[in-house]
Order: C-alpha cells, then structure tokens, then sequence
C-alpha cells in the first residue's frame, strides 16, 4: 500500500521549550517532508505555556505555512496536549513525538512506512542504547514500568512509554478515548489498542534515540499520582 499525497499529520506538544526549539521543528520538518515527497501537516500544541508561543509560532509559521498552533491555559499535560492536537489533524496518518525530534531521523520514518503497510498503530519501541544515554533515575523508572507491566497486564508490548507513536484514523480512536492528562496516557492508549474486540493490527518498531538528547529533569512528585494511573489501567484491562 502506498501512501496518497498530503495525508500525513505530525503532531507536536510543547511545555517549556528549550531555546533552540523552533530549529528543532523546522529542521525536522523539512528532513521529513523530503523523505516522504510532501508537505505534512504539523500541529503545535502550545500546553499552557506562562508566556505564551505567538512570537515564535510566527516564525514557524514563515517558514512552514502548513503548521497549525493550539494554545490553552493552563498546562494539563502531554496527554492533554496530544489529545488535543490529534482531536485536531486531517491527515489519513498521524505521527507524534516530541519538539526536538529526539529520535532519529530513521526511526520516524520506519513509523511512517510501517504505517504505510497497512498497519493502524505503529508503536515505537526504544532500543538498548536509550537505556544508556538517559540519567539513572529516568533508565530505573523506565525500567520497572516496563516490569510492571510485563507482570500485571496482558500485551505483547511493555516499552509503552517511547515519544515516537503513529497511526491512522481508526488507531487513532482509541487515543482518542485516554483520559489520563500526564505519563501514563502512552500506556492507557498502548492497553486500549490491545484490548479484545479491537481488531486493530498493531506493530511494534524499534527506534533510536538521536546523539546529545538532552533530557528533562523529571518531577518525582508525579510518581504517586501514576501509580494510582497504572492501577486504573490494571484494573480496566481485567474488564
């Protein structure tokens, strides 16, 4: 199956940028839509920023007359934020990931030929070199979610948490049904996908993370309040 002309959306969310964030897109953007032979349409999603993206989605905007920007206050969350942006895209295929692009070039593009299959979720999954590029804390966190769920829920995939999904519209109906704001939301849709009667065909594909990822320091205060996520996605996975 080929994929038709200017169907594919790319949706980004954006908290607290980093300074060079507008090169990150642009570049990104253009590196992609010369692979595919297309303009993609590119969402921003603005999460609540205090001050707000005008000026510098302007500048974007020049430079990418396909990008649309969503903006609301206050921050909800990355799962918020995607829902949002997803709510949003016309494409027949949309692919999510963060503003600074953080996997290679590669690994976006093995999502978007699986997609072009057929397949109706393709799920980036993180290879062993991401493991040693992130901090100590993030790889032991990553790593005992990825256990958890291998002992308490029922799917083939436990790297739930990777920043590089796609799908199409029919996958991405079950994204559109999440409803947790933050972490987690990568997981509820992940279980959503794999629950009976679904019918979806999901893929998993192995993506590498880009050399000199920076990463950001995580909120240990949002530990508590996923777990209680996990155990509400433990719990609809039984029913």
């Amino acid at each position: 199956m080929s994929v038709p002309e200017k169907l594919l959306s790319i949706v980004l969310p954006c908290y607290h940028p980093a300074a060079d964030w507008q090169a990150h897109i642009i570049s990104g953007y253009e590196e992609i839509a010369a692979a595919i032979n297309q303009r993609p349409e590119l969402i921003l999603v603005d999460d609540g920023n205090e001050t707000p993206l005008a000026e510098s989605a302007a500048a974007i905007k020049a430079r990418i007359p396909e990008a649309t920007f969503i903006r609301y206050t206050p921050n909800r969350g990355k799962g918020y934020a995607l829902r949002q942006g997803v709510a949003a895209a016309t494409g027949a295929l949309i692919i999510y990931t963060d503003i600074d692009f953080p996997y290679h070039h590669e690994s976006f593009m093995a999502i978007y030929h699986q997609l072009a299959t057929g397949t109706d979720v393709a799920i980036g999954v993180k290879d062993a070199g991401y493991y040693q590029s992130v901090p100590f804390a993030r790889r032991f966190i990553s790593k005992s979610l990825r256990k958890m769920i291998g002992l308490l829920l029922d799917m083939p995939v436990t790297d739930t948490q990777c920043g590089l999904k796609g799908f199409n519209r029919e996958g991405s109906k079950p994204f559109l049904a999440t409803t947790i704001d933050r972490y987690l939301f990568d997981l509820e849709f992940v279980s959503l996908c794999f629950r009976k009667g679904t019918g979806l065909q999901v893929a998993a594909v192995p993506v590498s993370l880009r050399p000199g990822v920076t990463f950001r320091k995580m909120n240990y205060k949002i530990l508590l309040p996923e777990l209680r996520n996990f155990l509400a996605v433990w719990r609809k996975m039984d029913t």
